[in-house]
């Protein structure tokens, strides 16, 4: 099946031919694929990502006010899996072969084999539909006075904290963590996964059982040496996760209703609007890059060998 006409789709159901013709030639439809790709990369290089055809609206202004939404999902679904990856993944290794490694790994298996759909849909309908704990959809409530202007983080919920506005955070908390635990529930079995393989490899290691020969704590020689270790394997796993929630709030933003950059990208698909799509898959991408970055600084932290490695490195 053939896709649409970009331009018809574009110009609207009843423009003139005229029209279509316009919009054809701005957006460079008749030339070649290559002079297509050539503006592309003209445009992209130089920070221009062009005008919206549906709207007439600057696609760089729609993304910059979509992202701040789209990292304040991202984040806070980042810090729970986080949490609950490393956690149960650090007590199913601890409690080895025992009923709550069998609990805790039958809970991450369901997680990490359930679609995101299906996961944001159950969430709707048992915690907004039989059990009414939190909205079903939206940002903040819609009867409390309009959101304070988003000028220090552009991040709804982090603003309306420091400006003291604590009706409107409570109510963007109250509508940001249905969402948020739908998009982490289907990551965080991975990081559990690698979090408890790590925890079995290292718990029994000889750095281990010299710890305990030289007196320390047992506390001592689970948060610094185990737990420590540990975290090496969940930090690389956390920065493919990061660009997993990016990509997953394209489903979890739509069916939300969360005016986001995954909602955006949603429409601009359905729509046939390839200008804005091409710009919010780079932004997405570049979101993944960020993430592998910071997990290579984390890398140092949490083995200095690493850092020595590097040192050494430049030195020969």
């Amino acid at each position: 099946m053939l896709s649409p006409n970009p331009a018809h789709l574009w110009a609207g159901p009843r423009a003139k031919a005229s029209t279509v013709a316009a919009v054809a030639l701005r957006y460079h439809l008749n030339d070649p694929l290559y002079l297509q790709f050539f503006y592309f990369l003209r445009d992209i290089l130089t920070g221009n990502f062009g005008i919206d055809p549906l709207n007439g609206q600057p696609i760089l202004s729609e993304i910059l006010f979509y992202v701040p939404n789209t990292l304040e999902l991202v984040l806070f679904s980042f810090v729970i899996v986080i949490l609950l990856g490393i956690g149960l993944g650090y007590l199913a290794g601890m409690r080895f072969s025992t009923v709550a490694d069998t609990i805790i790994r039958l809970v991450y298996l369901v997680s990490w084999s359930t679609p995101m759909y299906l996961a944001a849909i159950v969430a709707i309908l048992v915690f907004a539909t039989y059990l009414p704990i939190f909205p079903s959809g939206g940002m903040y409530s819609l009867s409390l006075p309009p959101p304070p202007v988003r000028t220090i983080t552009g991040i709804f919920l982090i603003d309306s904290l420091v400006q003291f506005n604590f009706p409107a955070f409570l109510s963007a908390l109250q509508h940001l963590i249905l969402p948020a635990s739908a998009l982490a529930f289907v990551n965080f079995g991975l990081i559990s996964r690698a979090t408890r393989s790590s925890i079995l490899n290292v718990r029994w290691s000889t750095h281990v059982k010299t710890a305990r020969a030289k007196g320390l704590t047992e506390d001592e020689v689970k948060r610094k040496h185990i737990l420590r270790n540990a975290l090496i394997d969940a930090t690389s796993i956390s920065a493919v996760m990061f660009g997993w929630l990016l990509t997953g709030t394209v489903v979890v933003e739509e069916l939300f209703a969360w005016p986001g950059l995954g909602q955006f990208a949603y429409q601009a698909i359905y729509s046939f609007d390839y200008p804005v799509l091409i710009p919010i898959v780079i932004v997405f991408t570049l979101g993944v890059i960020v993430a592998n970055f910071a997990a290579d600084i984390a890398y140092s932290l949490l083995d200095p060998r690493i850092a020595m490695g590097a040192q050494s490195g430049a030195v020969a």
